[in-house]
Formats: C-alpha cells, structure tokens, sequence
C-alpha cells in the first residue's frame, strides 16, 4: 500500500499547503487574526506580523523537508517561474550554518525584469523587478527531483510599477468586482455580505502519449503538437473513447496525479476520458479566482513531471493532432459573497429574483459591449488551431441562457414585466425499477462559447495550455464596469423598484443580440451573427487590436486594472509570441521536412524505381509499381516546392522588425506555406512503407498508450 492509501486522502490532503489549518496552529492569535485581517479585508500586512508568518512557515517547510525556497510567480511567459533561495545564512563560529528567513524574504523579492516579456517597459540594462507575497494564495511545499521548494505565490512588477505578471491584475479586477458588487448588494438591503469574489473551476483537458513515441517526434518536442501526420483508419468516429473505461496505464497515472494535487490542496474531483483516443480531463472543486488560477498552473505543471516518471509525456497543445478534437479549458465562473450568496442563483423562480435578473443582464450587458475582450483573453496560435473547428465554441461570442431564462427575458422584452417561469418536469424513464427524478428547466449546449448553466458561467473559449488569469481577469473588470453603470443610476433613483425593473428590461432589450441559444458550430449562426453586428475575430492576430482600443483603455484605467503603456506593452508582447511561435512551427517544419521526411520519400523513390527496372527486366508486369512511383515522385516534388517557398518566405519574416506587421505576415504567408508544405507529405505518409517512415505515425502514439 502507498502512503496514499495508509493515510487516507482527508488525511493527506493539503499537507504540503500552509493553509489556515496550519496557521492556526503556527501563530501567535494576534498574529494569527492581523494576517486574516490582511487576507479577507485588505488591510496592509504590518512588518513585524510578516517577520512571525516568515519564521513560522520556516520552521513549518523544513519540517516538510524544505532546504530552499522560492517566489513563485507568472511572468507573460504562459508557465511559472522560480528562483530557489536556501534557507541557509552565514556560518556561526564554530563553522555550523543558521536556517533562517525573514519577513523581508518572504515579502519581496528580486529577479530580473528586463529578461521577462515587457513590451518595451524595461530596456535590457533596466534589470530591477520585483516579486511581492500575494497572502491570499497560500505557500505550498512542492516534492520533486530538486529536493522539496518552499513555494510563495507572488506577484511580478517592474522597479516603476507597471505589471509583469498575469497576477497583478487579476487580484485588481477581484478588488473591483468586489467593490461594485457590494454597490450593487447595498441598493438591495444586503448589509451582512462583507465581499464578493469570482469562484472559479477549470476543466483542464489533456493528451497523454507514450515517452518513447514523443522523442521520436521533433514537432512534439518543438512545438507541443502535430506539424506532420496523416489520420489513423481509426479516430473518434465511433464515439468510443468519450467515458470510456481508464485504461490501466492511464489510470495509474491520474492515481498518482490525483495524490500529489490532493497533498498540495488542489481538489482535483472529476477524471474521465475524452473525445479524442489518447485524451483525458480532470476538473477540480470551485476555488477564489486567485486560487484556482495558481492550482490551474499547478495542476499543469504536475501533470508533465507525473506522466514523465510514468514513462508518458503530457500534452498541454490545443491541437496536438489535426483531425482530431482539440483540448480546451472550460472556465466555470460564478459570483460568491462570504456569508454564501451566490449572486448567479437564479432560485426556482426566477422571474421574481429581482437581483439575480439584475445581475444576469448586467452581465449579458458586459459580454455584448466586451465581447472582443473577451475573445482576445482566449487567443493564442494554439487556439487558432481550435476555434471555430466544430469542436470546440465558435470564434463567435455569444451567450447561451436557456428555455427557462430565454423565456424570462422574453417576457421582460415583450411585455415590460416577467410574470412566470418554466420549471422542469419528472424524469420517466419508462422503466419502472428507475427511480423518476426532477430534471432541469434547461438543457445544456455545448457549442455556446459563454453558457449559463445553473448557477454559473461556463466560458469555453479558454485554450487547454493557458492560463486562465487573463480571462478572469476580463470577466471581472467587464462586470465590475456593468455593476457600476448599474448602481450610478439606480442610485439616483427616486423610486428604487421601479428604477431597477425599468433598468432591467432595458439591459435586456438593448442586449438581447448576444443571447443565442441554438447551434454555434452552424453556418446559419455565422450569417445570422453578422446580420446582429456580433464580431466574428478568427485569429489571435486579429484579436490582439482589442485591448488598445480607447474603450478598452477607458475601461481598465477606470478600475485601475491597466494603464494604456501597460496595454500596449502587453499587445507588443502577444504580437512578439505569435511571430516567434509561428516561426518555431516553420522552422520546424523546415528541418523534419529537409533532413528527414522528404529523404525518406527519395529512398522509398529509389527503392521503387529499381522495382520497376527489375520487373521489367523480367519481363513481369510494372504498371502498378510504376504509377505508385509516378505519384511518390510527384508528391515528394510537390513537398520539395512547397519546402522551398516556406524556407524563402520564413527567411524574409524572420527579417522584420518584431510588432504588428511581422505577425500578420506570419499568419497570412507563413501559416499558408506551411500548410502546402503539411498536405503533400500526409499524402505520403499513407503512401510510403512504414518501415521507411522516419517518425511514429498518429496511430502509433493514440492508441499505444
């Protein structure tokens, strides 16, 4: 039996997690009581409190095993980063070296800033920047090969306070939320409610393949998914892998996965196999947004290191393999008070939830005004791959609420009042050994890219590798924006109830355009979207604009989630990632295809042609080996060709200068040379002996795990 087993997972779980338990436990009450003052209200955490947490947490990781510790933080990188400290100072005397750590450490530290991603707002010798404790995520002990880290969750600014990292505006769009929430609770009677914070849970999808498999793949290495590989003669057509039983390698990996999140205090509940052969899901309890998006990075970043010493390499791409679903990473999104108001509970009669009916039009308020913002916290070149494909949400914002609702908001629309609500009816199955059950007045849609599902936003949008700060932090400040405009006029109001119905049925009427709830994979919807004005952004390149734009600047210098250098900083930043990641794709494609692929196809060429010679020689008949080598010697040209204008055209893009104009050459020119590069050579793959094929093929590497 593992450790696992022996101790029981209530037991194990969160002990690698200074959490409050611990704390408790660690300090001093006053101490204690002062830092929750820090965590729930804001209050500014005093020196001398943070000197007593420093030692504590000390003592409490050694205990751990912790030799280091490190400021663990989120750079524009997309991953995490860290720099490992010992605990060890100076040698006393008798050449005996002292563990310690100060409330200075654990507040500050120092990397430099001018090696991360800054869009121009540090030059290369301006290196200073700073890491600062965010208290409300707790530290962590985290195991691996690198002995056991002491793990402090913090922000990353540069020496002038502009924001480095995804964290920093994402805790100043919960403090907004938070603010116009409490507006917004006040005009309602509620005085009890002392914050309000976005909960969040993010289904994290995933491929595993074999180690072995991937290593022969330098596109995998490279890039993280596919630039070469034709379609197995079995994909996801039969539907076979969805809920599928675990196979047994999988399963032991999502065990031991499963324990090591659990130690760390990520509530990893749901597992459960894919669409895609080879592909996997795990879901994990709503946490505060903050929280859930440190454990999302966790969970990524343990999911790799498991399935490496398993002998299995995780796959985090959006589109590891074309032709088969891509893997996305739901973000369900709700509104929670500290005393358990969950302010998206529409109650079982919603038409006369005057707050909830507030709030959801608020909200529909915010995703119509905000819907390029939203698109553009959800785009990256992996995404490309994956939006609008018909298996995944359409690049098309629009928000689905359902029967129930749709008919609420009708109501309002129509009439001026909502006067009933469809409930749900008895379940019967027909069999009488079933039990009859209650189902929901609604149905789901899977195709909606921002879908109401009960009491929550579920935004599907989100790519399965990134993280998923920025779209909260969109979500956030786009409500907080709507939340105020709301409580500016309601409270001016003479006659409140009047004011908030009249209020309501306005933000109903005025943004009814983003409420569908039919099918977003159709064509219908694209013209149908259109005729209603709904932007339709099919790339991150063109998605990328939306955040410089003056609304955008307007809104998050409001809320002081942005200034408009930080904006455009962060736009050069993305336009910077998606040439260079293109650029890696190619030149990819340019060393497989010259060095590998296209040599196999010449002596798989050769081999032919002396099969025709010797055939003819005796006499025998060669019209088939000669049309098999007729098409292979076409194709391999065809590739050679293709080959030859990628490499021109790459050559000339990597000359530009980085900025908007590089990255739209990439995405017109270069992704459309790869593709003719991509076509031939798949053609060939089904064409050449596989014992000439110089990689593992998609069957290979999906159904061998």
């Amino acid at each position: 039996m593992n450790e696992c087993e022996v101790k029981g997972v209530a037991e194990m779980f969160g002990e690698d997690v200074f959490n409050d338990t611990v704390m408790q436990e660690r300090l001093p009450k006053k101490v204690y009581k002062e830092l929750r003052k820090t965590i729930d209200g804001g209050k500014e955490l005093d020196p001398m409190t943070a000197e007593v947490v420093a030692e504590a947490m000390k003592d409490w990781a050694i205990e751990r095993g912790a030799t280091h510790y490190t400021h663990w933080f989120q750079p524009l990188t997309g991953i995490t980063a860290e720099k490992h400290e010992a605990f060890i100072s100076p040698t006393r005397p008798d050449g005996k070296i002292l563990m310690e750590f100060s409330g200075k450490e654990l507040i500050k530290g120092e990397p430099d800033a001018s090696s991360f991603p800054s869009g121009g707002l540090r030059a290369t010798f301006e290196a200073r920047g700073y890491t600062a404790w965010d208290c409300t995520s707790p530290a962590f002990v985290r195991h691996d090969a690198a002995g056991a880290i002491l793990c402090i969750p913090t922000a990353f600014c540069s020496y002038t306070g502009e924001a480095l990292d995804m964290k920093t505006p994402l805790l100043r769009s919960m403090e907004a939320l938070n603010n116009q929430a409490l507006r917004l609770l006040k005009l309602f009677g509620n005085t009890t409610s002392k914050k309000v914070t976005a909960s969040v849970g993010a289904e994290q999808e995933y491929f595993l393949v074999d180690r072995s498999q991937y290593l022969k793949r330098k596109d995998l290495i490279y890039t993280g998914h596919t630039l070469f590989g034709a379609m197995p003669p079995k994909g996801q057509e039969l539907n076979d892998q969805y809920f599928g039983s675990i196979r047994e390698k999988v399963g032991a990996f999502m065990k031991a996965l499963n324990e090591e999140l659990w130690k760390l205090g990520v509530s990893a509940k749901t597992q459960h196999n894919e669409v895609a052969p080879g592909q996997h899901e795990l879901a994990p309890i709503y946490t505060e947004a903050n929280i859930a998006v440190d454990q999302n990075q966790l969970m990524m970043e343990v999911m790799k290191k498991v399935a490496e010493r398993q002998g299995m390499t995780c796959l985090l791409h959006e589109k590891p393999f074309s032709g088969m679903n891509g893997s996305g990473k739901h973000n369900n999104w709700s509104i929670v008070t500290d005393d358990g108001i969950n302010l998206l509970d529409p109650g079982k009669t919603p038409h006369d939830n005057v707050q909830f009916l507030l709030v959801l039009t608020c909200i529909l308020k915010a995703v119509d005004e905000h819907a390029d913002l939203l698109r553009e916290s959800a785009a990256d070149v992996g995404n490309d791959y994956r939006l609008g494909a018909n298996e995944a949400p359409p690049a098309i914002l629009s928000v689905f609420v359902g029967e129930q609702l749709q008919d609420v908001l009708t109501q309002l629309i129509t009439t001026g009042s909502a006067t009933s609500s469809k409930q749900g009816e008895i379940m019967n199955t027909g069999v009488k050994t079933l039990p009859d059950f209650m189902k929901d007045a609604t149905d789901r849609n899977r195709t909606s890219p921002f879908a109401f599902t009960g009491n929550k936003f579920e935004f599907r949008m989100v790519g399965s590798s990134d993280s998923i700060a920025a779209p909260n932090t969109v979500l956030n400040v786009i409500v907080a924006e709507a939340f105020a405009d709301a409580c500016d006029t309601l409270e001016k109001a003479g006659n409140f109830e009047e004011a908030v119905h009249d209020l309501i049925k306005k933000y109903a009427t005025d943004h009814q355009r983003v409420v569908f709830n039919g099918n977003g994979y159709s064509e219908e919807w694209v013209a149908e979207a259109e005729r209603r004005g709904l932007p339709n952004i099919k790339s991150m390149v063109d998605a990328i604009p939306a955040i410089v734009t003056d609304k955008a600047v307007e809104l998050y210098s409001r809320f002081g989630i942005f200034t408009r250098t930080e904006l455009e900083s962060r736009a050069e930043i993305k336009y910077e990632e998606y040439s260079k990641e293109v650029n890696i794709e190619a030149m990819t494609m340019i060393d497989m295809a010259s060095k590998s692929l296209i040599p196999a196809c010449v002596r798989y060429s050769h081999a032919l042609a002396k099969t025709v010679l010797a055939l003819k020689e005796a006499g025998a008949d060669s019209s088939v080996a000669s049309d098999l080598l007729s098409e292979v010697t076409s194709l391999t040209k065809e590739a050679r060709d293709a080959l030859g204008r990628l490499s021109e055209d790459d050559e000339k893009g990597s000359a530009m200068e980085d900025g908007r104009e590089k990255a739209v050459y990439y995405h017109d020119v270069i992704k459309a040379d790869m593709a003719a590069l991509r076509a031939p050579i798949d053609r060939l793959e089904m064409i050449v002996d596989k014992e000439c094929w110089p990689m593992p093929s998609y069957g290979d590497m999906l159904f061998e795990v």
